[in-house]
């Protein structure tokens, strides 16, 4: 796992292979977006080990399109 700094500096788009936990450090501003598409816990055990896509698929959320929602808003910074 990268330390937050690091993660801040190197990420300039989500993917859908990124750590759950390793995106939200990027800004806290993409946590509301997580919980708006329907993943409200994002402090459970499995943030820190589960990627995106994983988290989507469990939560029935379609990972493409929250993929574009979270670069939408990063970009828009």
């Amino acid at each position: 796992m990268i330390e937050g700094k690091e993660v801040r500096e190197m990420a300039q788009k989500v993917t859908k292979d990124m750590n759950i936990m390793d995106i939200l450090q990027i800004d806290e501003g993409l946590a509301p977006i997580f919980m708006e598409a329907g993943m409200g816990c994002l402090g459970c055990a499995a943030a820190h080990f589960e990627n995106l896509e994983q988290a989507c698929a469990v939560h029935g959320i379609d990972a493409d399109a929250l993929e574009v929602k979270l670069n939408e808003y990063l970009a828009a910074k």
